[in-house]
């Protein structure tokens, strides 16, 4: 349910200021009016009407999801309190909670909230004892270890440069550094903490190099053990990210996430926002134990209808619920009684020759005594075999390269891997590339080329390839076959027995890569 004004319900636009505030910063992204409605509508009506529930938003930035709690509230409570002031003073002082994640963000969820960024203003929606109302922000202070992790903080990896003195911002957010609740709130139980974590941390690595730390909100929200969790986040967890493997086994175990609902596309959730491998919210119940609905998002519509399914049946989620049919027909298909090994046990890790992705060599191999030809970022070049610090022996084998780096900054990925480089004996990559193969003559290499180029490999490395990187691991749904034939598509889906219906989504969703004419058998 949702409370309207009488200009809504004529069909009137009315404009909403918080469809307007733009991104804070790279860790503070607003979320959308719609998107925070459409995040509540997944909680059960019944929470509506329950007087006693404290809501909780722990990161608060424009104030929205507290704002629209309080409207359907506002509407819901009028059976158990019909004196509109009685039932307004009720819901702001006892049900609605909050913290900020800055002091600016704190003053723009109170205006939205309570109308007044000073909350014991008499323009307050209801008049607190304090400024700060129920939402305030607290501060905190980063751990930070002993020694060599003395440099970054042990909660959220930030660097130590954050700590910038009392009168400067540190980004050091109160609820999951042991600020809030504060202390006088030690014993206050919540039973809905909904919200948008920060995202992420710079932590002082190379170039732009930040930390997620979404996941540390989640996981401090759960160990609560509120009635109901409901969050948005980036989506990168569901098959990597830094850091994140321990978050997604634990999330992808957890019998307790009721609904997912997920939005692939760049830019679909958060308009404006690049957020690679796109955003998802869910919701997480205390009383449920068993399968999660899973709901795709395509142009802010819902594509097909939600799925109910067993988060945990991978060690990644699969993002589409029409792909896991064809998933489970690869993984199950055993000749010989035998299941097939994955691609992940013949793709190299990253820096294949130990050499990083900024090395280059000579421009020729003039005045080289054993020279050996490198693929580099944007150039070739030459370097002398005895300074290849790793992995020499590859050298003198035939190799397939991929770029470890493949996507744009569409908002649709449709290729999901480079085109495949032979890479004859003498020749050698720096970290631009990974090594998806190593073979003993030409015809092999260039038939695993062709197979690489298919529409069905590289579908099943868009199940576990969420954003521009291609390192091993995106690999490991792709089945190891023998090069003894030029694979193509419509040999594979009989192989794997997948149906037209199948076959039509693989082909929605992966471009046509042209494979080189067919190998001739020498």
């Amino acid at each position: 349910m949702r409370l309207v004004s009488s200009a809504q319900k004529s069909g009137q636009h009315v404009p909403d200021i918080l469809d307007c505030l733009a991104q804070l910063s790279n860790d503070e992204v607003p979320t959308p009016p719609a998107v925070a409605r459409a995040m509540l509508d997944l909680l059960p009506d019944a929470v509506w009407r329950e007087p006693s529930y404290r809501w909780f938003d722990p990161f608060c930035k424009s104030g929205v999801f507290l704002r629209e709690v309080a409207a359907r509230l506002l509407d819901g409570l009028e059976y158990w309190e019909p004196d509109f002031e009685k039932r307004r003073e009720h819901i702001f002082r006892k049900m609605l909670f909050g913290a900020s994640i800055t002091e600016m963000t704190g003053h723009i969820a109170r205006r939205s909230v309570y109308y007044s960024r000073d909350a014991s203003s008499p323009r307050s929606v209801v008049e607190f004892e304090t400024a700060d109302g129920n939402l305030p922000f607290v501060t905190a202070k980063h751990i930070f270890g002993k020694g060599a992790k003395s440099k970054s903080c042990v909660v959220c990896g930030a660097p130590s440069a954050l700590e910038r003195g009392d009168k400067r911002e540190n980004h050091a957010y109160a609820f999951i550094h042991g600020g809030f609740p504060t202390k006088e709130l030690p014993d206050m139980k919540f039973d809905v903490i909904v919200g948008n974590p920060p995202y992420q941390t710079e932590d002082g690595g190379h170039g732009a190099s930040a930390t997620p730390i979404y996941q540390h909100f989640v996981e401090a929200a759960i160990k609560l053990n509120p009635r109901y969790v409901l969050m948005i986040t980036p989506s990168r967890w569901f098959t990597g990210g830094k850091g994140l493997d321990q978050f997604r086994a634990r999330m992808l175990a957890d019998k307790r996430m009721r609904k997912l609902v997920d939005y692939p596309k760049l830019y679909d959730g958060f308009p404006g926002v690049k957020i690679r491998g796109g955003v998802s919210y869910f919701l997480w119940a205390r009383e449920h134990s068993g399968l999660c609905s899973v709901q795709t998002m395509w142009d802010g519509k819902p594509i097909g209808g939600p799925a109910e399914r067993n988060l945990g049946a991978y060690d990644v989620l699969v993002r589409r619920n029409e792909a896991v049919s064809i998933l489970e027909k690869v993984r199950s298909f055993k000749p010989a009684g035998v299941s097939e090994t994955t691609l992940a046990k013949r793709v190299s890790g990253a820096k294949p020759f130990g050499l990083r992705t900024f090395f280059h060599g000579a421009a020729g191999p003039d005045g080289l005594s054993n020279p050996v030809k490198l693929y580099g970022s944007q150039r070739v070049s030459w370097v002398e075999r005895a300074s290849i610090p790793q992995n020499s022996e590859w050298i003198d084998d035939w190799k397939v390269l991929l770029s470890a780096v493949q996507g744009t900054s569409a908002a649709v990925e449709t290729m999901f891997l480079g085109k495949p480089i032979i890479g004859a004996p003498g020749e050698a990559c720096t970290e631009t590339y990974v090594v998806t193969g190593r073979f003993s003559s030409e015809l092999e290499a260039k038939r695993y080329a062709v197979y690489l180029r298919t529409r069905f490999v590289r579908f099943l490395v868009s199940l576990r390839k969420a954003t521009q990187h291609a390192t091993r691991d995106v690999y490991a749904f792709v089945p190891d076959l023998a090069v003894n034939r030029d694979w193509t598509d419509g040999m594979l889906y009989e192989r794997y027995g997948l149906t037209s219906t199948e076959i039509e989504f693989i082909e929605s969703q992966v471009k046509e890569m042209p494979a080189p004419s067919p190998v001739a058998s020498k």
